[in-house]
This record gives structure tokens, C-alpha cells and sequence, in this order.
């Protein structure tokens, strides 16, 4: 996979807008102001979403998708199903989309490699299939995510900085809570963090963690405090934020030193406010908009049957060179939460700094 970066949310945004081909772009046989009769006429789209754990797919990818379809495709509709972190589920319901008549699935497998027989499936019905955050298997048309390797190098590279500030960052074991293996993505994060942590620091506890669950790792994380001794785990580091939550609050009712670095992932309302308080240290904001846009250019061209031009590919174990676009991740800490996540409208200061006990904190940081 072609790795990159690019400078600010709003290249990202002008990047994802690129990735796939529009009339007269040289890529398909549509001519220069030509609009298919299927885009003019609308037509089905289904977008299914993992789970509603993690607050980012129903706060912001589903309508963030569904405003860049209508903004392509006004007459189009958007049929939505939310699996609940059931596979099973999420195969019934693209059941159901096909049976509907959905044109194109925007897909967020639940589990990566159980869906396959339903991918293919959909594709036996003429149904295009647009892989969304997560790749997974079967004959995938197209791909959108994130550089998911190199969220976890910013991760394990955040810890490390972290852990450096109080000595020797082998000094005292570090806990690993990694998301769950049905998660092709949480393996890759894994990877990255491994990439930079392995030689540097001591890994004493490791657990990867079904469902992505923040009562599970908060168990995880108390085993770990009290097989290792909470006064020796200088470190932990977690995947993502809604884990952290639940790792927080166990390192709070352990005794473990308050501000032991912790990392996160998706730039939650609630981590954001922990790295304020400085019960978390950092966590990765991953700008859904240019996501969205991309998944949505790509679900109008390929129903449109226009030839995808994309900055990237990826394979899976069933198709080579899958047209993608991967988006660049951002560090997100005490220091830089006005320059990013407020900047993007992703959170508002007053959503931010709302509860009293964040007054100083935000005041210091120049929130407010």
C-alpha cells in the first residue's frame, strides 16, 4: 500500500473529492458535462455500519455519507442498517438491500472475513461494493480508510514520547489492550504500534479484545495492574478511545498513578475531554468528512459505470489493485485540540469545555 500524508484536513478533503472519476476526467467513456440517466434518475444506495459503540458512525459518517450523496446524487435514496457488532446480523441485512434493490452497498464489515460469502453475493446480484474503514474480504470494487499502520506508529510513537518524559521507558512494564481480531484494521494498528514500541519498551501485559468492548478492557487492564503491580505499569497503551474510557476508570479505582500515559483512537468528545483533565494522553483524529466524500464519489460512479481512478490500491485475498483512497491520520494532544479537531467543526469549544471541571483546563489551553 502506497503510504502519504498530506499537509492539512483541508488537502485531505480536496483529495478525497479527486479519488474518483467525474465526467470528462479522462476515466471512464462519460463525456464533458454528460450526466448518466441512472444519476439523473436516482437510484438505491445502502450504507451498513459496524456498531453504534464508537460514537463517530451515526454522529458522523452516516450523515456525512448521506449529505455528500444527495449533494451528487439528489434523487438517490440512502437505505441505512447499523449491525450492532452482529455479523450475523449485517449479512441478513445486506440480504435485505439487495432485495430492496440497492445499486451500490457502502460497506463497514463488522467482521472482515465472515461477510465474504455475503460480498459475493451482492456482486452475483450486480451489486457494486464500496469496502468503508475496514477492508473486507471478497470481490470488493473499491476501498476508503485510513493509513490504519501508520495510526498505530502514531500511537506506539505518542507512548514512547510519553513514557521518555518520565526516565527510561523500560523502566517498568507497559500494558497493550489492542482492538478486536475480527477487525482487520485493529490488526494493522497493532503492527504499527509494535513497529515502534518492540526494543524500546517492556510489554508485560498484551490483549486484544473482542467487540472493541470498554468494560472488557477495563477488566484487561485491572488483570494487568494486578498481575504486573500497579505501582510498576508506567504505560498503557489502547487502541482506541472508547476502551480507553473504560481503562481510565480502571487505572482511577487501581490506584495506578494518576497520568499514566494512555492512547486513544477516533477523537471522542469524551477522550478529548480526558486529555484535557489529563487522564489521557493523546488520541488520533482521522477527519471522516474526506472519508465520506470519497465513499460517496465512488458509489455514484460505479453505478454509474464510470472507471475509478484512485491515488492507491490494496488487495485483499481475493481481488489485487482494489481502487483506494487512504486518508492521512492526525496526532491529537493537550496542545494542538483547537488546531484540529475544533478547527474541522468536529467538535465546538462549547460541546468541549461544557462540564465545570474543564473551565481551567480550557482556559489554560485557549479554549476559551
Amino acid at each position: 500500500m502506497t503510504r502519504w500524508r498530506l499537509a492539512s484536513a483541508a488537502l485531505l478533503v480536496a483529495g478525497a473529492v479527486g479519488c474518483a472519476v467525474m465526467p470528462g476526467s479522462g476515466g471512464g467513456t462519460d463525456t464533458a458535462g454528460d450526466t448518466p440517466p441512472l444519476v439523473d434518475e436516482g437510484f438505491k444506495i445502502g450504507l451498513l455500519l459496524p456498531e453504534s459503540e464508537t460514537t463517530r458512525y451515526e454522529k458522523f459518517d452516516r450523515p456525512y455519507i448521506t449529505r455528500s450523496i444527495k449533494e451528487l446524487c439528489p434523487d438517490c435514496t440512502v437505505l441505512h442498517h447499523n449491525a450492532g457488532g452482529d455479523s450475523g446480523q449485517q449479512q441478513q441485512q445486506i440480504d435485505k438491500m439487495i432485495t430492496h434493490g440497492v445499486k451500490v452497498l457502502i460497506l463497514d464489515a463488522v467482521d472482515a472475513e465472515t461477510i465474504a460469502p455475503s460480498v459475493t453475493k451482492a456482486k452475483q446480484q450486480g451489486v457494486k461494493v464500496i469496502a468503508y474503514d475496514r477492508l473486507a474480504e471478497g470481490p470488493i470494487d473499491s476501498y476508503t480508510s485510513f493509513d490504519n499502520v501508520e495510526v498505530g506508529r502514531m500511537q506506539g510513537q505518542a507512548l514512547l514520547e510519553a513514557l521518555e518524559k518520565g526516565g527510561n521507558p523500560t523502566r517498568g512494564p507497559i500494558v497493550m489492550i489492542n482492538g478486536a481480531p475480527a477487525d482487520p484494521n485493529a490488526g494493522e494498528f497493532k503492527e504499527g504500534a509494535h513497529a515502534v514500541l518492540d526494543g524500546n519498551v517492556r510489554v508485560g501485559r498484551e490483549f486484544d479484545t473482542p467487540d472493541w468492548s470498554p468494560e472488557q478492557a477495563g477488566i484487561e487492564a485491572t488483570a494487568a495492574f494486578a498481575a504486573l503491580g500497579v505501582d510498576q505499569v508506567i504505560g498503557v497503551y489502547s487502541a482506541n478511545d472508547g476502551m480507553a474510557g473504560g481503562i481510565a476508570e480502571a487505572i482511577r479505582l487501581s490506584g495506578a498513578k494518576p497520568g499514566t500515559p494512555l492512547t486513544g483512537q477516533d477523537a471522542e468528545l469524551a477522550a478529548i475531554q480526558r486529555i484535557l483533565l489529563g487522564t489521557q494522553t493523546m488520541t488520533i483524529y482521522k477527519p471522516i468528512m474526506p472519508q465520506a466524500q470519497s465513499a460517496a464519489h465512488m458509489a455514484i460512479d460505479l453505478a454509474a459505470g464510470r472507471r475509478l481512478r484512485a491515488p492507491t490500491t490494496v488487495s485483499n485475498s481475493t481481488v489485487k489493485g482494489i481502487p483506494s483512497m487512504v486518508i492521512a491520520p492526525m496526532v491529537v494532544t493537550r496542545d494542538n485540540i483547537k488546531g484540529t479537531v475544533v478547527q474541522d467543526g468536529f467538535w465546538s469549544v462549547k460541546e468541549i469545555c461544557a462540564p465545570e471541571q474543564l473551565k481551567a483546563a480550557c482556559k489554560s489551553t485557549g479554549l476559551i
